[in-house]
């Protein structure tokens, strides 16, 4: 969320991002199994029982019980109610701290406001700071770039989201793979062969930014290999059925910094 204005910034998200603390669990989880591998039972016992408080803490933190999904950044200040995509790493990552019922929430949260043909928007369209439209000098363009537009490198993620906590089927596949299939016409459009950086939030979802971008191209590559080999749900087992029955007392991870000066959202 890098988009400046000026000393403006105009998605600031100070605090606890969402994203943030689903790549901390993990990590957490990651040494967990490291250390049990080289024989060190107190170091992987530790790393589980930082997990477990990390995965208590989130979701007693995080979760949103009036709109069923993520808050997307919590500070001391209050919970930001703003239904972006960052939350979909929650699920999506090989180690979830949400429970199946909470973990098909988001998904469907997302599903419904945020995905389209090009990958997701950056914010619901619902949204009053909403720009469905890329366009005109840099500082408009900057406006939108967090602001609704769509990045494709995304759809790679809420895929693998999605086949997490739907049945692996032929069904979920179908569904999954049409959603590549959509990018067919998109390879002659702009970079041949290529996808682009960013898309439009609104219809026609038209391509912006840079007409051959390597996240793009390398995220719908992944879950089409994954596809292939039959693994779109990737290595982690689905989520649990019950949540955490611990209250937590420790802390979430916080991506505070000196804080910017906010750009304004009205112009």
């Amino acid at each position: 969320m890098d988009a400046r204005i000026g000393a403006c910034v105009v998605t600031p998200r100070q605090g606890k991002p969402v994203e943030v603390q689903a790549l901390w669990y993990n990590a957490l989880r990651v040494m967990e199994g490291l250390a049990d591998k080289c024989g060190d039972a107190a170091r992987s016992a530790w790393y589980a029982a930082s997990a477990d408080l990390a995965r208590a803490s989130f979701n007693d933190i995080f979760w949103n019980e009036s709109t069923g999904c993520l808050y997307d950044v919590v500070d001391r200040d209050g919970r930001d109610g703003s239904v972006r995509p960052n939350q979909i790493l929650a699920v999506s990552l090989p180690h979830s701290m949400l429970d199946l019922p909470r973990a098909k929430a988001v998904v469907a949260s997302v599903e419904r406001d945020l995905l389209t043909p090009r990958g997701l928007r950056t914010l619901a369209a619902t949204d009053p700071r909403y720009q469905g439209r890329s366009v005109g000098g840099p500082e408009s363009r900057d406006r939108a770039y967090h602001q609704g537009t769509v990045w494709p490198w995304l759809l790679g993620p809420f895929a693998t989201a999605w086949m997490k906590v739907h049945k692996p089927d032929r069904d979920s596949r179908a569904t999954v793979t049409s959603w590549l299939a959509a990018f067919e016409k998109h390879l002659g459009e702009a970079g041949l062969g290529q996808i682009s950086e960013i898309f439009d939030g609104d219809e026609p979802h038209q391509a912006r930014g840079c007409v051959a971008q390597a996240w793009s191209v390398a995220e719908l590559l992944r879950v089409a290999v994954a596809l292939a080999e039959g693994d779109a749900g990737g290595p982690a087992s689905r989520p649990k059925r019950t949540s955490p029955g611990v209250r937590p007392t420790g802390r979430a991870r916080s991506g505070r910094a000196k804080s910017p000066r906010q750009c304004d959202q009205s112009s």
